[in-house]
């Protein structure tokens, strides 16, 4: 599990949300809690982005902050690894 950190603020009427330590990974939403989960669709979204793409994910940055913001709490991402299995089906000859 990698713990990044998010921020939100509200301007007109909607509350949006940024994840401080994973560039791009934004979102927003009517409530607070709608910009919750909208972030951590985001943010999944884009941690499988990268990973599809070989890159790195980013190192969490406990320290990061936005002065702006007014509410800053933890998110959480977790890794499930899967494998795949390919199978070949051969047609037996006569």
């Amino acid at each position: 599990m990698l713990v990044y950190k998010s921020a939100y603020k509200w301007e007109e009427g909607v509350c949006l949300g940024e994840v401080l330590d994973f560039p791009g990974t934004v979102s927003f939403g009517y409530t607070l809690d709608e910009a919750r989960t909208n972030l951590a669709g985001a943010l999944r979204d884009m941690a499988e982005t990268n990973l599809l793409r070989g890159e790195p994910l980013p190192v969490p940055q406990p320290g990061r902050s936005d002065p702006l913001a007014e509410l800053e709490e933890p998110i959480y991402l977790v890794l499930q690894a899967g494998q795949h299995v390919l199978q070949y089906v051969t047609a037996a000859l006569p």
